[in-house]
This record gives structure tokens, sequence and C-alpha cells, in this order.
């Protein structure tokens, strides 16, 4: 049993591109496909589709290369279940900006980058860090 689907679905994806593997199929959960649209829209995946295995729908994930290297370089949890991390839109500008990182968000208005956040003027919950 996972205790923590975000972070079980966001090491699974880093895992793989560690490994070098070109698809890994993952257990469909909502907010795991919402995660997986934003980092297809941001780059870092080639292709998701949700699949049926059996009785159960999975997340089928393409992960994207440049050169035989893995464009998803490594990531950081920033909000657990012990720890909830909190954000305003004012308070995600710092490196962003500076393009050193990508920070996911879970706001009321869905999962999205923090660019998007800062632009649509929501705060909510950072999730994790992606580079």
């Amino acid at each position: 049993m996972v205790n923590h689907s975000v972070s079980d679905f966001i090491i699974r994806i880093k895992n793989a591109a560690k490994a070098r593997r070109r698809e890994i199929k993952i257990p469909y959960t909502r907010i795991g496909r919402d995660i997986a649209k934003v980092l297809y829209g941001e780059g870092f995946l080639e292709e998701v589709r949700e699949e049926k295995s059996g009785n159960n729908k999975v997340l089928s994930i393409k992960l994207k290369y440049k050169n035989r290297v893995p464009i998803l370089t490594d990531v950081q949890i920033v909000s657990k279940p012990s720890l909830r991390i909190y954000s305003s839109s004012r308070n995600l500008v710092a490196n962003q900006r500076k393009g050193m990182y990508t920070i996911i968000l879970s706001t009321n208005k869905g999962i999205m980058t923090g660019n998007d956040a800062q632009k649509k003027k929501v705060g909510g919950e950072a999730l994790f860090k992606i580079w």
C-alpha cells in the first residue's frame, strides 16, 4: 500500500529515467493523470495514455530523451503527508525565474506549474520541484 500517491508517482518516473527506460506503466489515479498531463505540456514526457490492464486502469508513460539523455534529471518532493507546504502566487518567483527548476502545484484550479499559477494569480500546495 502506498502512503502518498504523488510521491510514488513522481519517484517511479524519476527511477525509470535513471534506468533509461523508454516506457513505464503506473497505476491510474486522477492526480497522477493530471500531473502527467502537466509534465507532458512542460516537455518532460513524450506521451501519456490511459490503458486497461485486466480489471485495472494504468497510465502508460513514454519518457522523453534528447541524444539518449533523459530530459527529466531529478525531482525533489516538497509537500509530504506529514508536512504540507503551501505557497501563494507571489512566493513562487525567486528560482523559477532563473530557470533552475519547475515547481508543480495543486491549486483549486487544478494541477499546474508555478508559472501558470503566477499568471492566474492562484496559490496552492507545492507538490514537487522538477528539473
